[in-house]
């Protein structure tokens, strides 16, 4: 039995099998052989292999997102079949006498690096698609292969650390908890199993090395702490508080249906946060007011270029229809920073928090951002659609993006396509926002604190840098005094104000924001019931 402790992003416990996610770290090495003809068949056989792999890829994407998002695991497997590139490998295996891994390595990087240098930009994009195909093939003769997520009985995800990308692409139903050596309170790792309502540790000082697939853990988030090949006792003891919490939770689904409205007649919306369509069932099943936050970058994430106006007309449209006339909260691309996609080609940043990212990205690259706000004023036909804008430091920024919206509206106009100019707000979450929130709220029609990046450029505390996670107090008197100013200003000029940052969920500020006068509170679907029960049994006054 080993016993590590970490810190608990969100409180749960479960007992399951786990499966280890190791980074790819296989050092690729140059060594001769008698037999070329017989590392020929290996990258055959391996091939044959990642086809398998890359189809299976293909139909579980066709499920769940759609023919166009799934269409580039059909791109990969066309590449593996080229002549070209099969050629290249076999001649450098036969005139150096060189093993298959290094040959399909350096193949890789050669045809990569050529794509690269086109001036075509479909064919650029086309390098790190290369890359992608020799690093599976070489992960495929070395014996590495893939662990495929779908097929995985339900399990404790372990892993050095996720990204954005790698949680958004996991099959969400396997997953009983997460364990990480790294990542931050506020990764998104923590964000998704604060959505799911999953127990979650990071900073855990476990070797992934000594782990194994398959092997029992218990993951503690009330204790922050995981224990890997439990002792019958400790079984025994796990089962019997997971059928506490079971019980708990029942408690609270009795709370479904009921308003949000304090014993002395106060109301306020409690809305949910998600990173796609696929999360509204937890919405609908944790009976959400609405949805307060639709993170639309979660789009652009897990894939090798941009998705089409299409693609995102079609998951706008479905999420307001799906939420039948609730209100559905759509953040404009939000990327930069801690989320960082290759083929944006951001370069590299020395504090990219305070860099380019959102909706600089967005008024610097209009043609982006036209795409976006096509899709966006196309759904808001079908339903309750407000946009939210990321990121905004100024009034002229506001007036720079309505100008655009103005384009938007003419084109789609001119095209007779049908739409609608839905209600527009902005996220403040920057001091410069805050201490402006007067003028703003003359030019917007709502306000939604984004706490987390507010707390981050107020205490100038980066929140992904786990050393300083002792110091990152999002209850600090300054953060508190800039929301109640910011609902302040807000109601001053007729608009409403709520929270869609981490700290919306903290029940032990949930009393202090109904008070403060917020209207709204939009968290992780799981937290919907808990900030609903306290809410019922307070008093405004006193």
């Amino acid at each position: 039995m080993q016993c590590f402790q970490g810190k608990s992003v969100y409180k749960g416990i479960v007992l399951g099998p786990v499966v280890v996610l190791k980074k790819n770290d296989y050092q690729v090495k140059r060594t001769r052989t008698e037999d070329p003809e017989a590392e020929i068949g290996r990258v055959e056989k391996a091939i044959e292999e990642s086809k398998a792999q890359l189809q299976k890829l293909y139909d579980k994407a066709l499920k769940e997102v759609g023919e166009a998002s799934a269409a580039i695991f059909e791109v990969h497997q066309m590449m593996l079949e080229d002549d070209d590139y099969l050629e290249a490998i076999q001649n450098m295996i036969r005139t150096e006498s060189i093993n298959a891994e290094y040959a399909v390595a350096v193949t890789g990087d050669n045809f990569s690096e050529m794509f690269a240098s086109m001036d075509d930009d479909y064919m650029k994009a086309r390098a790190a698609d290369i890359k992608d195909i020799s690093e599976r093939v070489v992960r495929n003769l070395s014996g590495q292969g893939d662990i495929d997520l779908s097929s995985i009985d339900p399990s404790v995800i372990v892993a050095d650390d996720l990204t954005p990308s790698e949680t958004v692409q996991m099959d969400k139903e396997k997953i009983l908890a997460f364990v990480t050596v790294h990542g931050s309170t506020n990764s998104h790792t923590a964000i998704l199993a604060r959505m799911m309502n999953i127990p979650a540790l990071i900073g855990v000082p476990m070797d992934l090395e000594q782990l194994e697939n398959g092997m029992t853990a218990v993951v503690d988030g009330f204790k922050g702490e995981v224990i890997f090949d439990p002792d019958e006792e400790t079984r025994e003891a796990t089962l019997k508080r997971m059928h506490e919490e079971e019980e708990k939770l029942k408690l609270l689904q009795e709370l479904k249906g009921e308003e949000n409205v304090t014993l002395d007649g106060h109301k306020i919306n409690i809305y949910a946060n998600i990173g796609s369509v696929g999360d509204i069932g937890y919405v609908l099943e944790n009976d959400a007011g609405g949805i307060g936050l639709f993170r639309s970058e979660f789009l652009y994430l897990g894939r090798d270029d941009f998705p089409t106006e299409e693609e995102q007309f079609q998951a706008y449209r479905q999420a307001v229809q799906m939420m039948a006339g609730k209100k559905v909260i759509i953040r404009t691309l939000d990327i930069g920073a801690d989320k960082q996609v290759d083929y944006f080609n951001l370069g590299k940043e020395d504090n990219p928090a305070l860099g380019y990212r959102a909706i600089r990205i967005c008024l610097k690259q209009p043609d982006i951002f036209k795409t976006q706000l096509r899709a966006l004023l196309r759904a808001a036909v079908y339903g309750n659609l407000s946009i939210m804008y990321p990121m905004i430091t100024s009034v002229e920024e506001v007036q720079q993006i309505y100008a655009i919206v103005d384009e938007v509206e003419k084109e789609l106009q001119e095209q007779e396509i049908q739409y609608r100019i839905p209600e527009q707000g902005i996220m403040i979450e920057t001091p410069a926002s805050v201490m402006i929130s007067d003028r703003l709220a003359e030019v917007v029609d709502f306000f939604s604190i984004g706490t987390n990046d507010l707390t981050q450029y107020t205490l100038a505390i980066d929140r992904q840098n786990e050393k300083l996670d002792d110091f990152y107090n999002p209850h600090h008197e300054a953060i508190l005094r800039m929301i109640k100013m910011v609902t302040d200003n807000a109601h001053a000029h007729g608009k409403w104000a709520g929270i869609c940052g981490e700290l919306g969920a903290d029940t032990e500020l949930t009393e202090e924001f109904v008070r403060m006068g917020l209207d709204e509170l939009s968290v992780a679907p799981s937290m919907i019931l808990k900030l609903r029960k306290i809410v019922r049994e307070m008093k405004v006054e006193e």
